[in-house]
């Protein structure tokens, strides 16, 4: 650096110097750094080579990062010096403040020890200060603490001279700061292990409150710390952005209430059990606009090794996709597709949920309604009306109070019995099965195709649905064949349902420009603990057709 008492050739190279100190700070790990550090001799500083070299945790020291030469990287990367050369080296060489210089004429001791070099041999130097290739020009790296961090190693000097006051003093002054900024990097490397520890390990979170406050808010997916115990117990203590974007909720509305708040009204159980055992639950939390969204929960209770629990750590990961198909897939597996009404399985189950196989207890005689125990349970609905029970086809003989009875001490204690009404009288009430079978849809399949009769049945299963009370069942059970639950009601009130229910189908349906008509037959059967499903399904199945050949063909005619 001749120039260098020029003061704009000083200030120019303070800037590439500050630039090159400025870059450290961007590094990301360590590598990035040590790179950097090279980089930074042959931006800066104006020499045309620079390699690093780091001590590793034995005490040797390998080049880690070279710049200015594809080739003296490639002879040199990744080769390690021992200790005890280096050391050598360093107390061989003339000291130019906190640098280390050896002249070619002392540095030919050194050809034979292990430290990787690039040198070679030149002509003697013109004048005194002219750069040798077989110079030495050393600087170190230490730790605030005094320890040695490395060794920076620079050549070939831009202006072929050795540096002067200036170009020392400013070597020696970015040496200082790499040191630095490899402290920095190391530490960070260190915290990054540290945050894995943290995951198999509750007990190392309180280790470094800054390891854990970088793994808090950088991480992809929400974090939440909560309170344990005491009057603030379950507060949200503290959020990383990411819960944040998921709820859409900003960090100080979620530090003033806790997942309790947020969560769904029919997970609030789950959370409280996953809360107070730690593990994982999947359930839903409320965003700010009002939905809710499906979030996996992996909770993790951080305790003192003096005070037992402190807080417990949350991990909250959106699963709502996942959700979305396996409804989806539930929704295939237990609904029909044409018609989207529940299937045969679907139905068989809901209907069998409401039934046990342990009859309700009959009372004595004197108890006995005016129907008496021995009416049939079933009724047939067609055109005509309310038809007329056979007598054994599905009896059951029942008190005259109908409803649901208390379940007797000793057995099934969290079953309510389902019992049929025992007679016309409007205060009992039951469940109602009402098998539907389309009549006439045959003929509109064979004279129009099944395009046509899938969209007859897509017609009725709409109009089916909107027949009903919303927390009643319509189901297809396959084919033209519908059944419909509908919980509550006395027997006038099923007549009732399934006369509007078959003039709801009645009217014509409009397909491809043409109007086709179906007629429905209904049969009325009372699911009651003591049945199986089937049996249920199979007594309203019969009453239809009893029903269905009560009537002449002319009035089931359709199409």
């Amino acid at each position: 650096m001749e120039a260098e008492s020029e003061p704009y050739v000083r200030l120019a190279t303070l800037r590439r110097l500050h630039q090159s100190m400025a870059d450290l700070n961007t590094a990301r790990s360590l590598a990035d750094t040590l790179q950097t550090v090279a980089d930074g001799i042959v931006k800066g500083l104006d020499f045309e080579l620079a390699a690093v070299n780091l001590v590793k945790p034995d005490g040797d020291l390998v080049v880690a990062a070279v710049a200015g030469s594809e080739g003296a990287e490639a002879m040199m990367a990744g080769r390690t010096g021992s200790r005890a050369a280096w050391e050598r080296r360093l107390a061989l060489g003339e000291r130019w403040g906190e640098l280390r210089f050896i002249p070619y004429t002392e540095a030919w001791v050194l050809t034979d020890d292990d430290v990787p070099q690039w040198h070679t041999a030149g002509p003697a130097p013109r004048y005194a200060d002219e750069w040798h290739p077989m110079d030495l020009l050393m600087a170190p790296m230490h730790s605030s603490d005094g320890e040695l961090l490395g060794v920076i190693s620079v050549d070939k000097p831009r202006n072929g001279r050795r540096p002067g006051a200036w170009g020392r003093e400013a070597l020696q002054m970015y040496a200082f700061q790499a040191g630095i900024a490899i402290s920095n990097a190391r530490l960070r490397a260190n915290m990054q292990r540290a945050l894995v520890r943290l995951e198999r390990e509750q007990q190392a979170l309180r280790a470094s409150e800054e390891s854990f406050r970088q793994a808090f808010e950088y991480a992809p997916s929400g974090m939440a710390v909560t309170e344990l115990g005491g009057d603030q117990h379950g507060r949200l203590v503290r959020t990383n952005d990411a819960l944040c974007r998921l709820l859409g909720r900003p960090a100080a509305a979620l530090r003033r209430c806790s997942f309790s708040d947020l969560v769904h009204p029919e997970d609030l159980a789950t959370l409280l059990r996953t809360s107070a055992e730690g593990g994982r639950a999947e359930l839903r939390l409320a965003r700010r606009d009002g939905s809710f969204l499906w979030v996996s929960l992996r909770n993790s209770v951080v305790a003192d090794a003096t005070d037992g629990p402190r807080f417990l750590l949350t991990h909250v990961e959106d699963i709502e996709e996942r959700k979305r198909h396996e409804l989806q897939l539930a929704h295939r597996a237990s609904h029909d597709s044409l018609t989207g009404l529940p299937n045969s399985a679907e139905l068989r189950a809901r209907l069998g949920a409401r039934l046990c196989d342990k009859p309700a207890p009959v009372p004595d005689a004197a108890q006995m309604g005016p129907g008496g125990a021995g009416g049939a349970l079933d009724g047939g609905f067609g055109s005509d009306g309310f038809g007329t029970g056979v007598p054994g086809l599905d009896g059951f003989g029942l008190d005259g109070f109908g409803g649901v009875l208390p379940e007797p001490a000793g057995g099934y204690e969290h079953h309510v019995h389902t019992v049929p009404p025992a007679s016309d009288d409007p205060s009992e009430k039951g469940l109602a099965v009402l098998f539907c079978d389309l009549d006439g849809f045959k003929s509109i399949n064979d004279r129009f195709g099944h395009h046509c009769g899938d969209a007859v049945l897509i017609e009725v299963a709409r109009r089916l649905s909107s027949g009903v009370r919303d927390n009643d069942t319509v189901a297809r059970l396959g084919g033209d064949e519908f059944v419909v639950l509908a919980d509550g009601l006395c027997r006038g009130d099923a007549a009732d349902l399934a006369v509007r229910l078959r003039n709801a189908i009645i009217p014509p349906i409009r397909v491809e420009g043409r109007a086709v008509r179906v007629g429905a037959s209904f049969g009325i059967s009372w699911a009651g603990c003591g049945m199986s499903a089937e049996e249920v399904l199979h007594s309203a199945d019969q009453r239809m057709y009893v029903e269905k050949r009560s009537r002449s063909k002319a009035h089931r005619r359709a199409g």
